[in-house]
C-alpha cells in the first residue's frame, strides 16, 4: 500500500497534495480574514456576508492589487478565467 502525503488547511478544511500550495492558501485565508475585519470596523452597516466576500476577493487578487497600487491600476479591470464573484446586487 502506498502512502500519499496531503496537507489540510485548518481554516477551511481544504486538502492539498502540495505543502507550498496549502501554505499559500492558508496565507490567503488569513489575509482575507484581516481584510474582512478591517472592512467591518471601517464601514458601518455592512453585512458580514458582504464584508467576507470583499475580503476574499481582495485577498485572492492580492498580487494584482499590489501591482495596481504601484502604478498599474488598469490591471484591476482585466478579467481572468477565475473571476467568478457574484455582484452584490444579485444577492439582495
Amino acid at each position: 500500500m502506498a502512502v500519499v502525503a496531503v496537507w489540510k488547511c485548518d481554516r477551511d478544511g481544504k486538502m492539498f497534495d502540495d505543502k507550498k500550495a496549502a501554505e499559500a492558501h492558508d496565507k490567503m485565508l488569513e489575509l482575507a480574514a484581516n481584510i474582512t475585519e478591517l472592512i467591518e470596523t471601517s464601514v458601518k452597516g455592512i453585512s458580514e456576508e458582504h464584508s467576507e466576500a470583499i475580503g476574499m476577493l481582495l485577498a485572492g487578487k492580492s498580487d494584482v492589487l499590489a501591482r495596481a497600487c504601484k502604478g498599474k491600476p488598469e490591471l484591476l479591470l482585466e478579467e481572468t478565467p477565475e473571476d467568478s464573484v457574484t455582484p452584490l446586487a444579485a444577492n439582495q
